[in-house]
């Protein structure tokens, strides 16, 4: 096992490595036709980028006991060391090491700090005659909206605030940036598709609806990520992959939008001053939350990373492409919906992250037990069509009439496909179709969009 664990996060450094490698090629073949002023200003957000990584790792290194003696710290389930009975059952209360819990808070910090710094780096070569007042802005929104969110996220971890509370909190959040971007008299409108013109028009402005979509994005990205866990290096992981395939997004567009579209290429090198600090901070943090995880991330970095990727779309104008991105955390919190609204009824236990098998070191899917004929009428449906259509593991119960259904999660639902395997196999298993979403988005983005539309940016 200790020879497994090692392997694991060797291979995990050296695809870091590699993807490093490529990432700063890209960006030097891309900064190369920029403005001066945009060229100087990439340099040093990588520069500062880089600091933030070592900052982050250095920090979450020296704090991390500080954390624990806070009671902010958690023991991970699905490990060795946690102490279990005979028959393979966690003894509770929960006993094993102590791992600091909340650690994207130090990442949050650090990101919020890099982007200060930066500002003057950003508008130093901008005159004040032509100062781009309103690019200030929303710079300084999308901050102040970050800063927000990271904020509630480490309320949540302290207080553990009910879900009923914490589900509307990231509208405040968003609720700056919106009103600055509705003050720039930003676009509220989505074209239509060649074929439907003749019907539609070029053109649907959706005005306030747009704002509610907008809104809907960020609450749903915050929050998607927070129910989309329970495996070592998956939240963190998922965040990591998002955020590359928007900087890969970012690249190709540099490279193939001509230079006359300015404000779209202004919005793509915006996008890549937000996304590069944030992949720093992740993968500092993710390389300690890799299997076996030496830290645990809490539910302040999914409120950052959720909405800094909710936002960076709405500051780079891609946010329909965004929700294509999260299309595995949109199917995880559709495939989990019967188990977390109780007007349905199936019955959700407090923890539905996979189970451990101590024995082989495997992970496994874990149940729900309940009556099938105790279930309201919409539960009873609800479980007759997963069961007969084979979307969940359905076995005996523990006495006559009981019957257990695997948890309602992705993560349940490709282990129940693929069959138990090692803790860090699973998550790659997780990113992989992460990393397939994202290959459809680019399909759907440069390949269909060409029919469907005469201009494609």
């Amino acid at each position: 096992m200790a020879e497994d664990m090692e392997q694991s996060r060797k291979m995990f450094e050296k695809v870091v490595a590699a993807s490093v490698a490529v990432v700063v090629a890209s960006l030097v073949a891309v900064a190369v036709p920029l403005p001066r002023s945009q060229q100087v200003s990439l340099a040093v957000n990588v520069l500062l980028s880089a600091l933030g990584y070592m900052a982050t790792t250095s920090v979450i290194g020296g704090l991390g006991s500080s954390f624990v003696k806070a009671n902010l710290k958690g023991i991970d389930l699905n490990k060795k060391t946690t102490k279990r009975d005979a028959g393979g059952n966690l003894v509770r209360p929960i006993e094993g090491i102590a791992i600091p819990e909340a650690q994207g808070t130090v990442s949050a910090a650090v990101f919020i700090l890099v982007l200060a710094v930066f500002i003057p780096f950003s508008f130093a070569t901008q005159k004040l005659n032509v100062f781009p007042y309103a690019d200030l802005a929303e710079y300084l929104a999308t901050l102040l909206t970050i800063t927000f969110a990271s904020f509630l996220g480490f309320a949540d971890d302290v207080l553990d605030l009910r879900w009923r509370h914490k589900i509307p909190l990231p509208l405040f959040a968003t609720l700056p940036l919106l009103l600055v971007y509705y003050a720039n008299g930003n676009e509220t409108g989505v074209m239509v598709p060649n074929q439907l013109r003749w019907l539609l028009g070029a053109n649907i402005e959706l005005g306030l609806l747009f704002y509610v979509f907008l809104l809907c994005l960020t609450i749903g990205s915050t929050h998607a990520i927070n129910i989309y866990a329970g495996v070592n290096g998956l939240e963190v992981g998922q965040s990591v992959v998002i955020a590359a395939s928007v900087l890969v997004m970012n690249i190709v567009q540099l490279h193939r939008i001509p230079d006359e579209f300015t404000e779209y290429r202004d919005n793509q090198v915006q996008s890549l001053f937000l996304m590069i600090p944030f992949l720093s901070v992740s993968v500092a943090l993710l390389r300690l939350n890799w299997w076996p995880a030496q830290v645990f991330v809490g539910d302040t970095y999914c409120y950052f990373a959720g909405m800094t990727l909710a936002v960076v779309s709405i500051v780079g104008h891609f946010s329909k492409t965004m929700f294509i991105f999260l299309l595995p955390q949109i199917l995880n919190g559709l495939y989990s919906l019967p188990q977390l609204f109780p007007q349905i009824g199936v019955p959700c236990p407090r923890h539905r992250m996979p189970t451990f098998d101590a024995s082989k070191g495997t992970v496994g899917n874990s149940y729900a037990e309940f009556k099938p004929e105790d279930l309201k009428p919409l539960g009873k449906l609800v479980f007759g069509v997963l069961k007969n259509c084979r979307l969940v593991h359905v076995r005996p119960g523990s006495s006559e009439g009981l019957v257990q259904m695997s948890n309602l999660t992705l993560i349940n639902f490709v282990l129940y496909v693929f069959g138990p395997c090692r803790e860090d196999v699973l998550c790659c298993r997780l990113l992989t179709l992460q990393l397939a979403s994202s290959l459809l988005c680019f399909s759907l983005r440069f390949g269909l969009a060409s029919y469907l539309f005469e201009v494609v940016l």
